[in-house]
């Protein structure tokens, strides 16, 4: 039987499988651990679906005038990408320790469907794409399991997939997992908008308008205006411009070409306008911004 994770076990299995400053792989794909001995301030971040768990330093995240706390206490769940700003605290000798872990969409589908024949919801929960909810028991319980089997490949092997799916549920059934599963279920009034955002994510560097955004959701454009902005805290040209930016940024880190390359790649006719939207957004130019990732987060595979 495994021991009972306490934080300090926790922080000691983390810190062994991130032995390295920045973003640690792991194997299991879905599965990052982070590791942060600076201070950032007002960062742009664009999250997958998922969760983050910090287990040492702490984390807020900035979106349409509210502030999301993540840390020892709290854990942040994202069921659609949305840009936002972000805080951290972290130091050397207490570094940030801070698990990060994607959603499998269809599992996460699937379970909520189960959840949806199980017991009735409450149509009027307001979807939303962050939320910021008290870390309950099974939490941590599961994360202990699941870091003491990525530490042990044959463990791994046999009860890693089921540890995923728990660690789905829990995520799912959370404090405020109805805002969350509002967004995931595929007969919700926001289903339309979620539609539009894997329209977006799929089309970002083409030339997508409002107008054809709306068409396409079956909503005017006024209403769909106010829908996206609700569900993402973005209108559709701030949401769009961010995806195309933070895809540049990834190009940019990875070395996929000049800028000009990387700039018509995400949809921007003209380079030096890219250039003075990838400034503005983060507030250094492209090459600064990529040395500032490989110092902070590490070389992005």
């Amino acid at each position: 039987m495994n021991p009972r994770p306490t934080p300090s076990l926790l922080l000691a299995l983390a810190a062994e499988l991130a032995p390295r400053h920045g973003y640690n792989v792991t194997p299991l794909p879905n599965i990052r651990i982070l590791r942060s001995e600076t201070i950032l301030e007002d960062v742009p971040v664009l999250y997958r679906p998922g969760a983050v768990f910090v287990l040492q330093g702490s984390k807020q995240g900035f979106l349409n005038g509210e502030v999301y706390r993540y840390d020892a206490d709290h854990y942040l769940a994202v069921s659609l990408p949305v840009p936002f700003r972000m805080a951290s605290q972290a130091s050397p000798d207490q570094p940030l320790l801070a698990i990060y872990f994607d959603f499998d969409l269809h599992l996460a589908a699937e379970i909520v469907t189960t959840l949806d024949g199980q017991v009735s919801h409450d149509d009027r929960t307001p979807a939303r794409s962050l939320v910021s909810s008290p870390m309950t028991p099974p939490i941590p319980d599961v994360l202990g399991r699941l870091l003491h089997a990525l530490c042990t490949p044959r463990e791994l092997a046999i009860l890693g997939p089921g540890l995923l799916r728990e660690l789905h549920y829990h995520v799912l059934v959370g404090p405020q997992g109805g805002a969350l599963t509002a967004a995931l279920r595929r007969n919700d009034k926001a289903d339309r908008i979620v539609q539009s955002l894997t329209l977006i994510r799929e089309r970002y560097n083409q030339g997508l308008s409002v107008p054809e955004l709306a068409a396409t959701a079956g909503m005017s454009v006024p209403s769909y205006h106010a829908g996206f902005k609700s569900l993402t805290g973005n209108t559709p040209i701030q949401y769009i411009k961010a995806l195309r930016l933070h895809e540049a940024r990834l190009m940019i880190a990875r070395r996929k070409g000049s800028i000009a390359v990387i700039a018509a790649a995400v949809g921007y006719a003209s380079a030096a306008q890219f250039s003075r939207d990838f400034k503005r957004h983060f507030r250094r130019n492209a090459s600064q911004e990529a040395g500032w990732m490989r110092e902070h987060l590490g070389e992005l595979a």
